[in-house]
């Protein structure tokens, strides 16, 4: 059973506002979310307030991470992005 906050973060992963976000930061919800630390929590919820397109640039390799944003998080997030169901 999820908490609150990480609910909260399910659904915010769910309906980042663009559909390919939305694959990549579901499936990353779906496999995670349950399991990271209240910091990476932290990481996450900064992530999610980023652009779109940043975000996925990032998270896909198209364009070098910010040092802010280049932590643990963002690895879990790239790996999901890279595995194949």
């Amino acid at each position: 059973m999820l908490d609150a906050r990480r609910k909260r973060l399910w659904f915010r992963c769910h309906h980042c506002g663009m559909a390919e976000n939305d694959v990549i930061f579901g499936r990353f919800a779906e496999r995670h979310l349950e399991a990271l630390s209240d910091d990476q929590l932290d990481r996450l919820e900064r992530l999610l307030e980023e652009n779109d397109v940043d975000l996925f640039k990032w998270v896909t390799g198209k364009a070098g991470v910010p040092a802010a944003f280049d932590h643990d998080v963002m690895a879990l997030l790239r790996a999901s992005a890279e595995e194949r169901d």
